[in-house]
């Protein structure tokens, strides 16, 4: 008797970065921070961000989307390792209501005038299908433009 192996391939990752003017530490802080959060990931027609963040390993977030159809994410942190790594699992309708996975990496880079500057990667793995891939995609490119912006801004 000849048995099938059956495989199943995971969903390919989706991975978006960005050189950020600005040291890793004030970005890593500012995915933390409910305040910023509710300003910087803002991403497509979201008007405003509402953000409730317990920010410790096994603490969980929400975080509601405000848009003519707000959208509620959720999730707990797996790892935070400042201002290297954050891990954590990411829900909402868009990732078909599971836990799918985001690792946000925080590398410094080398500026030839002494400002500093970081390297912003986003792997975000287990997303359902390809519309959830595509639509993650844009929504953390859209993100990442919006989080160069607010750490420019004087505080």
């Amino acid at each position: 008797m000849t048995g099938v192996a059956e495989a199943t391939a995971a969903a390919p990752a989706i991975v978006v970065s960005r050189v950020i003017s600005a040291s890793p530490e004030s970005l890593f802080d500012a995915w933390l921070d409910p305040a910023a959060v509710g300003i910087w990931l803002r991403p497509g027609n979201a008007e405003s961000t509402d953000a409730v963040i317990d920010p410790r390993v096994g603490g969980r977030f929400t975080i509601v989307m405000n848009s003519a159809t707000p959208t509620i994410h959720g999730g707990t942190y797996q790892v935070i390792d400042r201002p290297r790594r954050l891990v954590f699992t990411w829900r909402s309708t868009h990732t078909g209501d599971r836990d799918t996975l985001v690792t946000v990496d925080f590398v410094a880079r080398d500026a030839a005038d002494a400002t500093p500057s970081t390297e912003v990667t986003i792997t975000h793995e287990q997303l359902p299908n390809e519309t959830a891939r595509l639509m993650h995609t844009d929504g953390w490119s859209d993100g990442l433009v919006l989080l160069e912006q607010f750490v420019a801004e004087p505080r």
